[in-house]
This record gives structure tokens, C-alpha cells and sequence, in this order.
């Protein structure tokens, strides 16, 4: 049996859920192509560093439970 398909006018315009420390959250993309959003960019990135785990950081011996190493350096200290 085929499935009915759903005009994009028939689906309700519901905002998606997101987590209470984001409440308020919107991005778009405008019409030449650039992404808006209602938020920082840096309040977004501290969220993520709070909450996500990164998994190419989570077996490295320098850094300790809950600490970040710095964006743009190797583990030897070089940078990018």
C-alpha cells in the first residue's frame, strides 16, 4: 500500500524542541545563503563544550577529566 504524501502546507509550523539552557534557539538561512541565528555563537560553543563529549579528545593523557586542550594546537604544542 503507497503512502499519502504530505504537502509541506498540510504539516503544522512547529518550532522544534531544544534543551532548556537553549530555550529561544532559531536559525535560519537567508537567500543568499547565510546562516542566522538568535543566539551567540560563543554561548552555543560553550553549551557544547559543557554537554557534548568529544570523542578525538576523550583518550589524550595531557588533559584531565572536564578540561579542554586549545583550539588550533597539536598534542607536541605545534599549531596549525
Amino acid at each position: 500500500m503507497a503512502k499519502k504524501v504530505t504537502k509541506p502546507e498540510d504539516q503544522p509550523n512547529e518550532k522544534p524542541r531544544v534543551h532548556k539552557e537553549l530555550e529561544g534557539f532559531d536559525i535560519k538561512i537567508n537567500t543568499f545563503g547565510e546562516i542566522t541565528n538568535s543566539y551567540d555563537i560563543d554561548k552555543i560553543n560553550a553549551f557544547l563544550n559543557k554537554t557534548v563529549d568529544d570523542k578525538k579528545l576523550r583518550n589524550r593523557k595531557d588533559l584531565k577529566d572536564g578540561e579542554k586542550g586549545e583550539e588550533g594546537e597539536y598534542e607536541d604544542g605545534e599549531e596549525e
